[in-house]
């Protein structure tokens, strides 16, 4: 039986996007599944979900999508911003073009869709999901740019947060550790497209390949997360942050109570930079 409640989740193409629609479907919530490619939603369809065409980068796709929702008299009560991505890296290694997608999808994005949004979530007095990052605590070399983008999420959702709650909608922000997704194998695809011997970091590219592969150190699975996830959203009042995932908690007190100049050396040796 259907709860009532609709949920709109991003990024639903793999990984925790996928297994959060299909986990709050069998939870008995109206699942809008969105994700950019036409193969990925014939997919999510194929599983009985609701889907919906959404690229978030795109202001006409973001304003073409909430405009179906709003024709189809749809509310809006869960509106979970999870597509994302991590670019892998010497932060000078970056091209300018590189630096700026990944603040368009892990940030401005987000902000873009939950503005179009709004109104359908005061109607429905509804929650803000932010899929955040521990990384936004925890600087690491190799991630400069994917750290600086969960950081900036993590500031705007507090902002939000303070913002949205006189207007009656709540936003939980989700300090995520380490997830078994797609997230290794697109980032070690983005290192072997961009590294090249002219890099100045080209000698240190084991660092690098093992850092597009630290996510994937002992990770919670997609699934149970996604329960965790459930179980924080259905409480009442949920609002504020949540950390979830391994090491979501302890690599967030590693950064909180080491000196900086240990940790430095503690990370640079981890990566191979020492």
């Amino acid at each position: 039986m259907k709860s009532g409640k609709t949920m709109l989740i991003t990024g639903c193409s793999g990984g925790l996007g996928k297994a959060l629609a299909l986990a709050a479907s069998a939870a008995g919530y109206q699942v809008i599944a969105t994700a950019r490619k036409p193969q990925d939603l014939a997919v999510l369809q194929a599983l009985g979900l609701d889907v919906l065409a959404l690229d978030v980068c795109s202001s006409a796709s973001v304003a073409a999508a909430v405009q179906q929702l709003k024709e189809q008299g749809m509310g809006l009560d869960i509106l979970v911003n999870n597509a994302g991505f991590g670019a892998i890296g010497a932060v000078l290694d970056a091209s300018p073009e590189q630096m700026r997608r990944q603040f368009d999808t892990n940030v401005f994005a987000v902000a873009e869709l939950t503005q179009a949004c709004l109104p359908l979530l005061m109607q429905q007095q509804g929650l803000v999901v932010n899929i955040g990052s521990v990384s936004a605590r925890l600087t690491t070399p190799f991630a400069g740019w994917y750290c600086a983008s969960k950081a900036a999420l993590h500031c705007i959702s507090d902002a939000m947060r303070m913002e949205l709650a006189p207007l009656g909608v709540r936003v939980l922000t989700v300090q995520a550790g380490a997830i078994a997704t797609g997230f290794a194998d697109n980032a070690q695809a983005g290192v072997v497209a961009s590294l090249t011997e002219q890099s100045l970091w080209w000698r240190f590219r084991q660092g690098i390949e093992q850092r597009a592969n630290a996510s994937q150190q002992h990770p919670t699975s997609a699934e149970k997360l996604s329960q965790q996830l459930l179980s924080e959203i259905a409480k009442p009042g949920c609002t504020g942050l949540v950390r979830l995932g391994n090491g979501a908690v302890l690599l967030a007190l590693l950064q909180a109570l080491m000196p900086r100049t240990i940790l430095d050396k503690v990370l640079q040796k981890k990566f191979a930079l020492r």
